[in-house]
């Protein structure tokens, strides 16, 4: 009886290992541009956000928003003007990696890149922008909705705490896109969507992290 429950243990832990998500990794000589360009911090900053996805690849949804909200949100905030020397720029998920600081909307692209990775459809995913009654300005929070008729769940760098929108009293929602259809925000009014026709894709220069087949 013995033999048969250690023999069903050990077979249980086998599925469990045949049935886990590939890891992530990032190639060496990427990894080594990024200490070129942004220094040996940033390169372990790089190290630790695959680690991260790794630890949670095999959660479920909300155990991996949990794990790249508190994982992003370490990042210090900077006005794009500070950052960039610009009013206005939407850094990439390796941008954000490099530099360590980010403004509201750099928050959630690489929230939104690395669900997307982890396998959280993309569907329940949107950028909303709204106001911040508390702060008195516009502002864009990444949010989920398990259904399509669900209050969604905020995932902001102001509040670092994963709630309901209606428990959210200090924002005002304006809008929602989807991280599918990406458009310049710079043609955008707030609250006006762009036209599809003139809406465009940002050239992202992504910071790619591959799955291992082990």
């Amino acid at each position: 009886m013995k033999k048969t429950f250690a023999l069903f243990f050990i077979l249980a832990a086998l599925a469990a290992i045949l049935i886990s998500s590939p890891e992530f990794s990032i190639a060496k000589a990427f990894m080594d541009k990024i200490e070129r360009e942004y220094g040996q911090i940033a390169k372990k900053r790089a190290f630790y956000l695959v680690q991260m996805m790794n630890d949670a690849r095999d959660l479920d949804d909300m155990g991996k928003m949990e794990k790249v909200n508190d994982f992003f949100n370490q990042t210090p905030y900077a006005s794009d003007k500070t950052i960039w020397g610009i009013s206005d720029y939407w850094a990439t998920r390796y941008e954000f990696v490099g530099k360590d600081r980010a403004d509201c909307e750099d928050y959630v692209i690489a929230k939104y890149f690395t669900l997307k990775e982890l396998g959280v459809p993309t569907s329940k995913l949107y950028m909303t922008y709204a106001k911040s009654i508390r702060y008195k300005t516009a502002h864009l929070v990444l949010t989920y909705y398990e259904t399509p008729k669900s209050i969604p769940l905020v995932l902001d760098n102001y509040n670092f705490k994963i709630l309901p929108a209606s428990v959210r009293d200090d924002l005002i929602p304006i809008y929602s896109f989807s991280g599918d259809e990406l458009f310049n925000a710079k043609q955008a009014q707030i609250g006006k969507m762009v036209p599809a026709a003139t809406r465009q894709k940002r050239p992202w220069d992504e910071l790619v992290i591959t799955r291992q087949k082990d």
